[in-house]
């Protein structure tokens, strides 16, 4: 569906008389998400990161409003790799830059882990789309790095990366591979059955011993 210029401009104006003026956002420590404060009331929140939140309004449901916290970068790199990545399925794309906000075209689905917290089944299309969209960014110049549970979305049967932010950063970064070789390995093989929910502090505590033991490895390998 082609993008409504209309719309889009009616959203800027929007964004930048009722949501920006009074949403605070507060990036306390790298590692951690953001904390938000003074939400204006309609606005919607989808997601958030270490250093940006990603809200939505009910009338403008097809597009996405980043906005990253006051004095954290990556805003300027994240339009370079959308203008990188061009049209892909697999990826959103930015319609507008302000100061401080990206408005993008909205992805909608579920995370891969908001499929394990609530038990729906993440079909192996999905990683197969991944796959395929991180050998588009390479073909690009783009370096993928941070793809992992949250930033990728089951839309409709189909894969799609949601945070592309950190695509320009150098080095290599294992976790979409760690990530698939646990599909393959534990979930892939048992699909026969209904998946069944894993409990947030489960997942949680997945996440934060996956991050201390790459930490790890990496001082090991200093």
């Amino acid at each position: 569906m082609p993008m409504n210029l209309a719309a889009l401009q009616e959203l800027i104006e929007k964004a930048e008389t009722d949501l920006l003026p009074s949403l605070v956002l507060k990036s306390i420590a790298p590692e951690d998400p953001v904390e938000i404060n003074n939400q204006p009331e309609g606005w919607v929140l989808l997601g958030k990161g270490n250093f940006a939140a990603v809200f939505t309004h009910p009338d403008f449901d097809s597009f996405a409003i980043k906005v990253y916290a006051k004095g954290r970068p990556g805003l300027r790199d994240e339009i370079a790799v959308y203008r990188k990545l061009g049209s892909h399925p697999a990826y959103s794309e930015c319609y507008h830059a302000g100061i401080s906000y990206l408005i993008l075209k909205r992805l909608q689905g579920v995370t891969l882990y908001d499929c394990l917290k609530r038990g729906i089944r993440i079909p192996r299309q999905v990683i197969i789309d991944v796959d395929q969209a991180l050998s588009h960014a390479i073909q690009q110049g783009l370096n993928p790095r941070d793809v992992h549970g949250k930033n990728v979305m089951v839309a409709e049967g189909r894969g799609c990366i949601v945070d592309v932010s950190a695509f320009l950063y150098p080095g290599h970064d294992p976790m979409w591979d760690d990530l698939k070789k646990a599909y393959h390995r534990f979930y892939w093989p048992f699909l026969i059955l209904p998946p069944p929910p894993v409990p947030g502090f489960i997942l949680n505590w997945a996440r934060k011993s996956y991050r201390r033991i790459k930490s790890s490895d990496l001082t090991k390998q200093k």
